[in-house]
């Protein structure tokens, strides 16, 4: 069928540099003889290493990830510190993507051994949870951002959010970012100026909650401000940690807006917030941040250079030499577990493939499927065009011609939506497609395919490969970002390097080779299974980069009354 040669659409977070896309478009050695015949594509690169950091010199090398790891664990004191995680998804109310997951399990896994509390904009899906929220504070209206409240809601674990409360901004029908169409709203500058400056507030008066903010980690480029704001209002400094879960979507309005927003004329330039005549919120992040990461070593490194540094490329190999950039991977918690998941019947575990095999019939009833005892590709993704969906469409014929199904849940750009729906109208009964997501869903998803597709044009992290390789479910995804990370080819899953049509349907024929290949298979379905990347690893260096950052802001509060 036909692919869309426009994937992406503006839906008010500006994806930049769309046209670089086309640009960038031994362990089981003996089972693995049996598939060998289609590997050649899919080698690995030479002198590649998915487990490599970034390389950092000078005094700030310290804070490499290797670094990170191997330095004791500060030990909690009779006081935690106290962190303000600044996000605008949490999973535990709204979410679009990986960040809305890592916001809800990164500041519970920080909790034993600081004070981490979440603040978030007052959306409609938060204030019709049926938690309580106390109001606590008032902020007042500052150049075009309205005034606000500030809320504070209690998790059922003792997870404290506190929350922007400003109807006119945040209680709308849709998503964060967007309406139910994907269309980003018009004001996004200042909904997400308003979060920001609500905790530069939060930050410079310390009476305000009750609560001094000793260091500060934010999120993505709609929080990017904050440590803008910090810097321009200037009543008083704390270290932020500034994390990038997808460079592409950058946050760029026009210059105009600068006074509508309170920022300072004089921070628009090269080493403030300027980017190519525009204003970036994500550029006003790594500027003024103390420490920049992001979310694979993999990534940290393919970001300090063209097509993935999006423009911000010699920023950010600065920042990396400075030792100011680390790549820090995600992990995923104890829910992620399918001998325990509510969501699936039955439950499995290692070994169990006839339970295994009962939720891959539960699937396939549910998306309408014929009974079928080939393989069963998934798709638990964001429809959009980094996702390289085009490509998945493309191959839906060679899996069907080969014995196998294809299921996909998801929901984003609308050109793409209905792409995949025109493609399961094509093959009723081996391919089905639900636009829309629900968690459970996901879940059972995840439990009943054998694959999962990823063929990424780019990924930072990654989250949908970890979920499906503890659930059994081996991803097949393009080499780059944290998917190569994460994924070890032949071993708990399957790579290509290049990002283009042929290889990837050479992959996903050799997945057939694999799935006929049974001892290899149920190996490599194991080692994916036993192998998860947990929160409670990947919680370390987040632990000893807090613990530099303040230590560093000790040192530097001292020289400051030194020179007093």
């Amino acid at each position: 069928m036909a692919v869309p040669a426009a994937w992406a659409q503006d839906v008010g977070w500006t994806l930049v540099n769309i046209d670089w896309w086309t640009e960038c478009s031994g362990r089981l050695n003996m089972a693995q003889a049996a598939v060998d015949g289609r590997k050649s594509q899919t080698a690995a690169r030479a002198g590649g290493n998915p487990g490599r950091s970034v390389s950092v010199t000078g005094s700030g090398a310290s804070n490499s990830p290797d670094n990170l790891l191997s330095r004791p664990v500060p030990s909690s004191s009779s006081r935690q510190r106290r962190v303000l995680f600044v996000t605008t998804e949490i999973a535990d109310f709204i979410k679009a993507g990986g960040l809305g997951d890592v916001s809800a399990a990164l500041p519970r896994a920080l909790k034993p051994n600081y004070d981490v509390r979440v603040l978030m904009p007052g959306y409609r899906q938060l204030l019709t949870a049926g938690r309580p929220i106390v109001h606590v504070a008032s902020l007042p209206a500052r150049h075009d951002l309205p005034a606000c409240e500030i809320g504070r809601l209690l998790c059922e674990d003792g997870l404290i959010v506190y929350v922007v409360l400003c109807p006119e901004l945040y209680d709308r029908v849709g998503n964060a970012y967007g309406d139910e169409l994907g269309v980003g709203w018009a004001d996004n500058d200042i909904r997400f100026a308003r979060l920001a400056m609500a905790a530069a507030e939060i930050v410079n008066d310390a009476s305000l909650l009750e609560w001094q903010v000793e260091l500060l980690h934010l999120n993505d480029w709609a929080t990017g401000l904050t440590a803008g704001y910090v810097r321009w209002l200037g009543k008083r400094y704390v270290p932020s940690v500034y994390t990038i879960h997808n460079l592409a979507y950058q946050g760029l309005f026009p210059v105009e807006r600068l006074a509508a927003l309170g920022i300072p004329s004089t921070a628009f330039h090269i080493d403030g917030v300027e980017f190519h005549g525009q204003l970036s919120f994500m550029k006003a992040g790594l500027s003024y941040a103390s420490h920049v990461t992001t979310v694979s070593s993999n990534y940290a490194d393919e970001i300090t250079s063209a097509p993935l540094g999006c423009g911000l490329e010699g920023l950010l190999k600065k920042r990396a030499l400075e030792g100011r950039l680390s790549g820090l991977l995600n992990g995923i918690d104890d829910h992620w577990d399918p001998r325990t998941d509510p969501h699936l019947a039955p439950n499995f575990g290692i070994n169990d493939w006839h339970g295994k095999r009962a939720n891959t019939q539960r699937v396939r009833r549910m998306f309408g499927l014929a009974p079928s005892s080939g393989p069963l590709f998934a798709v638990v993704s964001r429809l959009v065009a980094q996702k390289g969906l085009d490509l998945t469409i493309q191959v839906a014929d060679a899996i069907v011609q080969a014995g196998g199904q294809l299921v996909v849940i998801g929901r984003g750009e609308y050109v793409i939506e209905q792409a995949l729906i025109a493609m399961a109208a094509l093959y009723p009964g081996h391919v089905g497609v639900n636009i829309g997501f629900d968690e459970g869903e996901a879940r059972q998803i995840y439990a009943g395919s054998d694959f999962l597709l990823m063929p990424s044009r780019f990924e930072p992290c990654g989250l949908s490969q970890l979920y499906a390789q503890r659930f059994g479910s081996l991803p097949i995804a393009h080499r780059t970002g944290g998917l190569a990370d994460t994924i070890q080819d032949g071993i708990n899953g399957l790579l290509f390097d290049d990002m283009s049509l042929e290889t990837y349907r050479a992959t996903v024929l050799r997945a057939f080779d694999l799935f006929r290949a049974t001892d290899l298979f149920y190996a490599m379905r194991r080692a994916s299974m036993a192998g998860r990347l947990h929160w409670r690893q990947a919680v370390i260096p987040y632990r000893r980069l807090y613990a530099d950052l303040l230590t560093e802001a000790i040192v530097r509060s001292d020289d400051v009354v030194t020179r007093r």
